[in-house]
C-alpha cells in the first residue's frame, strides 16, 4: 500500500515539472554565448546574482539586480524592451524570469551555462 502511495506522489511530481518546464519554455528563451553576444548591446541586460559576486567580475554593459532584491526593484525594467537575464548557472535566471513573466514582461532571455560558462568581456571591480 506504502509503494502505492510513493508512486503517485514520484508520478505527480514529474508530472508538475514537465508542466512547469513546458509553460517556461513558452516565456524564457534559452540562449547561447554566441546568440546572446549578438543582441545584448540592445536590451536591459541584468545579472541576478549576488553584488559581491557582481563585483568579482560580471558581463560588460550589465547591471546589478539581484533576485534577492528583485521584487522591490523590478520597477527599474522596462516591460517594453527585451530582458537578457543571467547568474552564475542559470537556477536564479529561472526564477528571475518568472517573476518578470509575472510583472509583464514579454521578451526575456537567459544565458545558457551561465556566468560561469561566459568567456566575452568582463568586467570586475577587483581588476
Amino acid at each position: 500500500m506504502a509503494w502505492i502511495v510513493l508512486i503517485i506522489l514520484i508520478v505527480a511530481a514529474i508530472a508538475y515539472s514537465l508542466t512547469r518546464m513546458l509553460m517556461q519554455r513558452r516565456y524564457l528563451k534559452t540562449l547561447t554565448q554566441e546568440e546572446f553576444i549578438e543582441g545584448y548591446r540592445k536590451v536591459q541586460l541584468i545579472d541576478v546574482r549576488e553584488p559581491n559576486e557582481f563585483e568579482n567580475g560580471h558581463i560588460l554593459g550589465a547591471r546589478n539586480v539581484p533576485l534577492t532584491q528583485f521584487k522591490m526593484r523590478k520597477q527599474e525594467i522596462r516591460k517594453d524592451k527585451p530582458v537578457y537575464l543571467y547568474c552564475q548557472n542559470g537556477t536564479r535566471s529561472t526564477r528571475a524570469a518568472a517573476l518578470l513573466r509575472k510583472y509583464g514582461c514579454q521578451e526575456i532571455y537567459m544565458l545558457k551555462g551561465g556566468f560561469k560558462q561566459w568567456t566575452g568581456k568582463v568586467k570586475s571591480k577587483n581588476a
